[in-house]
This record gives structure tokens, C-alpha cells and sequence, in this order.
């Protein structure tokens, strides 16, 4: 394993599982400090017994500002800034067009969008020259998925961050770029899709499978690192190829 990462702190949201966990996993077999940040404290716990001591994980959601600001005050005083941060946090639920409600619409684009925003823009004043900010985003925003359009319209807002962020943050040496999943086998998916929907979506993408969430979590590393120096603005596809061919 390398360590490109060695010496640098990271953050990242949604950290205890999932993609989240398998980023915070290999950021740290390659040499960083993770925070792991998310709602639930028992999932919390479960990590960090997982990642060792170089995890550190704080409670709290993306949708409060205040719970943000205390992630970020835990990380300037033990650490003093922010090198990497993966705003991966975020929710999908079935919308289909006719039946979504207010409720769903504010839901899921204040977390997807909102909560991300918030996130990215707490860390800014921690982070400086050389500093890497990855969105997770998803293949969804070029390819339709049936009654998942508000959750496609979320990332692809997501995607527009990025491009606007990198033009703002060149003079502040800090990169913005976007990794876009396809499906991947995590709890989340397989509660929300279930095993016909997998398999559906299985069928369709040209390698013939989905993603292990560590696949992901090792693009999420490149983009991390500075092998990935020259990228900005950048989206990078883990996804099969769904969306692609």
C-alpha cells in the first residue's frame, strides 16, 4: 500500500459506513488522520473500533450548522487544519413524478445540496494550498433512473458546485472535484433497492457487476492525493460504465 496521504488530515462525511467507511479505511492505510462524521453514534463507535487510532469520529448531521461547527472546531484544535475533505454525506428515496411531496423535495435537497454546501463551506477556513475537496456525486445525473429524479437533480446541482467552487478556490491553491458512483453494495442500497432492483441495474451495466464499496473508496484516495495534482473541476466516474456506453 502506498502513503500518499501520509501527514495529512482528513474529513469525511457519512464516514461510518458505506462508501464513507471504505474511503475513511484506505485514507488511512495510506498515511492520513480520518474524522468520521455522522448521526448515528453507535455506527460511529462500530468504525472506530474497525479503523484503529488514527479515526476519530464526531456525532452530529449535516443539516445543522451547529453540529458542523463543532466538527470543525474538534479538528482545529487537535489538528489545526484540514487537508482533505469528503463531502459524502447524503440520502435517496424513491420520488416518483405526480407523488413526491414538499416534505421528500426538502429532505432530500437539504441534505444533498444544502448540508453539503454547509459542509464545504465550514471547512474552507481550515484548509489551505494543496487542499482537496471531493463531492460524491453519481451517475444518475447523465443517466435517467425511474423515480429517483430528485435525487439526480440533487447531485447534478452537486456537479455545478464543483465547477463554480474550482474557479473560486484556484487562487487558494484548493481543488474541487467530483466522484460519481454507480450502484454500489452497501446496506443503504440493498435496504432502498432491494435485491430485484440490484439485479436490475446489475444487468445493465457493461461489466456485468456493482461496485465493492472499496473500489470506490480507492478512487476517493486518488483524488485525494496528489497524483491527481492537475485535476480540477473534474468528475470522475467509478460506475461500470452505465453511464458511459
Amino acid at each position: 500500500m502506498t502513503t500518499r496521504l501520509e501527514g495529512k488530515t482528513a474529513v469525511i462525511t457519512g464516514g461510518a459506513t458505506g462508501i464513507g467507511f471504505a474511503a475513511s479505511k484506505r485514507f488511512i492505510e495510506e498515511g492520513a488522520f480520518v474524522y468520521i462524521f455522522g448521526r448515528t453514534a453507535s455506527a460511529l463507535g462500530a468504525a472506530m473500533a474497525k479503523l484503529g487510532p488514527n479515526a476519530r469520529g464526531v456525532t452530529g448531521s449535516i443539516n445543522e450548522t451547529e453540529d458542523l461547527d463543532r466538527l470543525f472546531e474538534v479538528v482545529k484544535e487537535e489538528r489545526g487544519g484540514i487537508d482533505i475533505l469528503l463531502a459524502n454525506a447524503g440520502i435517496s428515496e424513491p420520488t416518483p413524478l405526480g407523488q413526491t411531496t414538499t416534505e421528500q423535495f426538502d429532505r432530500v435537497f437539504g441534505t444533498n445540496v444544502k448540508g453539503l454546501l454547509f459542509t464545504v463551506q465550514g471547512a474552507l477556513p481550515l484548509m489551505g494550498k494543496g487542499g482537496s475537496i471531493i463531492l460524491t456525486g453519481s451517475s444518475a445525473t447523465v443517466k435517467g433512473f425511474s423515480n429517483f429524479s430528485l435525487y439526480a437533480a440533487t447531485k447534478a446541482a452537486v456537479r455545478s458546485f464543483a465547477r463554480s467552487w474550482t474557479l473560486e478556490l484556484a487562487d487558494r491553491g484548493i481543488r474541487v472535484n467530483v466522484l460519481s458512483p454507480g450502484l454500489t453494495e452497501t446496506e443503504k442500497v440493498l435496504e432502498l433497492m432491494g435485491k430485484d432492483g440490484i439485479e436490475a441495474v446489475r444487468g445493465i451495466t457493461p461489466i456485468g457487476r456493482i461496485a465493492d464499496p472499496d473500489e470506490i473508496g480507492a478512487v476517493a484516495a486518488f483524488l485525494a492525493s496528489s497524483d491527481s495534482g492537475f485535476m480540477a473541476g473534474a468528475e470522475v466516474f467509478a460506475d461500470g460504465g452505465i453511464a458511459q456506453v
